[in-house]
């Protein structure tokens, strides 16, 4: 029998394709479109997806059912001997409580890790999962370094329209109109439980340098230590941009911070329908993986 499988959800903007090529299972988030039930990834695509946004479809975002998931681990259970599953943060998504209840009948075979993540970061952990799992460490034990280090991540998104916000209440409908008159972007901080609007910028260049400056005193701040120990991964992602604004940004981030190499990957479509089309983000996420 093997030993431990990663698991994780669509969330992390791990895709079925990319899950085969790391060896990982992924449970597809479930969305309400037009009455209809779709999966992230499996009959839905980030092009559908934006469509019907677009289309201004009624679309929201669910759960996992439990019998989706007690179904997938008792499947893997028959041919390894543990799990460790990294669902959506708690502080954004039931996912991850009702995962935590239904482990509980496992017999500690299936652990399930909170560390308050979401798209790339979250798959970052799930890249430090791996790593652990090929160290020999039990799910457990996977558990625990995963969860030791909650709270050393940064996410920083910017939207292009207030349209999604305002949907989601989290903007009022008279601050819409404004910022879309005067050409404001938001900036979004991604917390472990929350999702906040942290500035307000005429355009999306101002925007984007927001977001790295911000990014640049969390790495002088909370995360110097870890970033001087080479021990931080800088990461970007999009919704919705041309492949020529996504490799602009991600030489704009390589620059600012003097790095080869950034993660890049779409939003997670949970997230987009929040930030729409034409959001872009940043982040920086601690990791023993590199």
């Amino acid at each position: 029998m093997h030993d431990v499988v990663i698991m994780t959800d669509s969330s992390s903007g791990i895709t079925q394709e990319k899950a085969a090529q790391l060896g990982v299972e992924v449970i597809p988030i479930p969305f309400l479109i037009n009455g209809e039930t779709y999966f992230e990834g499996v009959n839905l695509s980030q092009e559908q997806f934006f469509q019907y946004l677009k289309e201004d479809a009624g679309v929201s975002t669910s759960q996992p059912s439990p019998g989706v998931l007690t179904e997938a681990w008792e499947r893997i259970l028959k041919t390894h001997r543990e799990i460790v599953y990294i669902p959506l943060s708690s502080g954004l998504s039931n996912s991850c409580m009702t995962a935590l209840a239904l482990a509980q009948e496992y017999d500690g075979r299936v652990q399930v890790v909170d560390n308050g993540r979401v798209s790339v970061p979250q798959y970052q952990t799930v890249m430090d999962a791996l790593f652990y799992a090929r160290e020999g460490k039990s799910a457990q034990e996977i558990k625990q370094e995963l969860e030791m280090k909650k709270n050393r991540f940064h996410i920083y998104v910017t939207v292009d329209t207030f349209k999604y916000l305002k949907k989601g209440g989290r903007v009022s409908g008279t601050a819409a109109v404004l910022g879309t008159m005067l050409n404001i972007k938001p900036v979004l901080s991604l917390g472990v439980e929350k999702l906040d609007v942290t500035a307000k910028c005429r355009g999306m260049k101002a925007a984007q340098r927001t977001m790295i400056e911000a990014l640049r005193k969390d790495l002088d701040g909370d995360l110097r230590e870890y970033f001087e120990q080479g021990k931080i991964r800088i990461m970007t992602a999009y919704s919705n941009i041309s492949q020529a604004a996504v490799e602009e940004w991600n030489r704009e981030v390589r620059e600012a911070f003097q790095v080869d190499y950034v993660e890049s990957a779409p939003l997670a479509l949970g997230l987009a329908c929040h930030i729409g089309p034409g959001g872009i983000g940043i982040a920086a996420s601690y990791t023993d993986s590199i």
